[in-house]
C-alpha cells in the first residue's frame, strides 16, 4: 500500500464552495494508468491532475472520472496552486509539459495566470447545427466547433443572443453525448462581464463543468474577434459559478483566476 498527499482546490474561486473543484496528487514517479483512473473515479470531481517533477520539469496529467484528457484549465491552475502555496512558495512561474505541450503559470498580483494556446472555433457543419439545437433546447445565433489535433477532444460551440438564454438552457444529455467531439460550449455576451458561458460533457460523466479553463482556449478568441479587444472579464454562469480575467496573445491565450484550498490530506492506494 502507498500513501499519496491530496490537495482538493477550489480553482476560479475565492471562497470554497465556489468555482470549480480539482484534486491534486504529488508523484514521486508514475503510476499505471488503471490506478490514476480509480483515483479519479474514487475522487469523483470533474478533474484529478497529477504531477510528477524530473530535471527542473513537471509533467502533468488530467483525469476525469472515467478517462484522461489532454487538456484542463482548472485542475492545472489549481496544481499551480498547490505548487507555490506548499511546495515552492518562491516560484514565480512554472513550466509543465502536458499532451497539449509546454503549459506555464506565472503569479499574476494575487491571481495566478495559465498561459495556454488559444482554440479558436470554425463554422459548424449544417446538419449538425440543428442535432446541437435539438440537444440544447434552443437555437443558438451561431456554431462553432475547434479543429484540435485529437478529434476526440474537439469542443463545439453555441452562441446565443442573451445571457438569460444560456442561463436558462436545460440541454438534453443523451442527444449531446451523440455529438461528435468532447462537450459543447454554450456563450453569449455578458450583461456585467464582456462574455458569459456554460459546458456541458456528459461523455466525460459531467454533465455540466462548472468553470472550464479548456473552454476558454476557444472562447476567448472568439470574443476578442467579436468585441474587438483583447482584454476580456469573463464568467461560467453555472450553478457554482466563477469569474476568470482573459487575454488573447497571438496564437496563445492568457486565464487568470483565484483558488482556495478546501482540504488537504492523504490517500491510501
Amino acid at each position: 500500500m502507498t500513501s499519496l498527499p491530496l490537495y482538493h482546490v477550489d480553482a476560479f474561486a475565492e471562497r470554497a464552495f465556489a468555482g470549480n473543484p480539482a484534486a491534486v496528487v504529488p508523484l514521486e514517479r508514475w503510476l499505471d494508468d488503471a490506478t490514476l483512473i480509480r483515483i479519479a473515479a474514487e475522487n469523483n470531481l470533474s478533474e484529478t491532475a497529477f504531477f510528477v517533477e524530473a530535471a527542473d520539469r513537471l509533467h502533468i496529467r488530467w483525469f476525469t472520472p472515467v478517462r484522461e484528457v489532454d487538456l484542463c484549465g482548472h485542475a492545472t491552475l489549481a496544481t499551480a496552486f498547490v505548487i507555490t502555496r506548499f511546495l515552492r512558495p518562491d516560484a514565480g512561474e512554472l513550466r509543465f509539459d502536458s499532451l497539449s505541450g509546454e503549459l506555464r503559470v506565472r503569479r499574476s498580483g494575487e491571481r495566478l495566470e495559465l498561459d495556454f494556446p488559444a482554440r479558436p472555433p470554425h463554422p459548424l457543419e449544417r446538419g449538425l447545427v440543428e442535432q446541437l439545437a435539438r440537444a440544447l433546447g434552443h437555437a443558438p445565433a451561431w456554431c462553432g466547433r475547434t479543429h484540435n489535433p485529437d478529434p476526440d477532444s474537439d469542443k463545439l460551440m453555441a452562441v446565443f443572443d442573451s445571457d438569460l438564454a444560456v442561463k436558462a438552457l436545460e440541454p438534453n444529455s443523451e442527444i449531446l453525448g451523440q455529438l461528435p467531439g468532447q462537450g459543447v460550449i454554450a456563450t453569449a455576451r455578458g450583461g456585467d462581464c464582456d462574455f458569459v458561458s456554460r459546458y456541458f460533457v456528459p461523455k466525460l460523466g459531467i454533465a455540466e463543468d462548472p468553470v472550464t479553463g479548456s473552454a476558454h482556449c476557444t472562447l476567448i478568441p472568439y470574443w476578442a474577434e467579436a468585441l474587438d479587444k483583447n482584454e476580456l472579464s469573463a464568467r461560467q454562469v453555472s450553478a457554482r459559478g466563477g469569474d476568470l480575467w482573459c487575454r488573447l496573445d497571438g496564437e496563445r491565450v492568457r486565464i487568470a483566476g483565484h483558488c482556495t484550498l478546501y482540504l488537504e490530506g492523504r490517500i491510501t492506494v
